[in-house]
């Protein structure tokens, strides 16, 4: 079962995520390149339009690895 400090912890992890993805939300049309990377894969045929941001997508998992690291680290 959850104690009361373990569902504290827990609203505050989730406030956190909903402020920074507030935050991306925001600012997201001031970061020109994030989507446009190198390594972003986009072909373009007549009547299909397929995109996989695939370095976008592993900078983001890495930025997330690291703050979960940050906040669930075993002591």
């Amino acid at each position: 079962m959850f104690s009361l400090t373990d569902f504290g912890r827990m609203l505050i992890f989730f406030g956190i995520i909903l402020i920074l993805l507030g935050l991306i939300f925001t600012f997201s049309g001031r970061i020109s390149h994030l989507g446009k990377l190198p390594g972003d894969f986009e072909i373009h045929k007549k009547g299909l339009n397929i995109y996989f941001p695939l370095a976008t997508s592993l900078i983001i998992s890495l930025l997330l690895t690291i703050i979960l690291n940050l906040f669930f680290r075993n002591k």
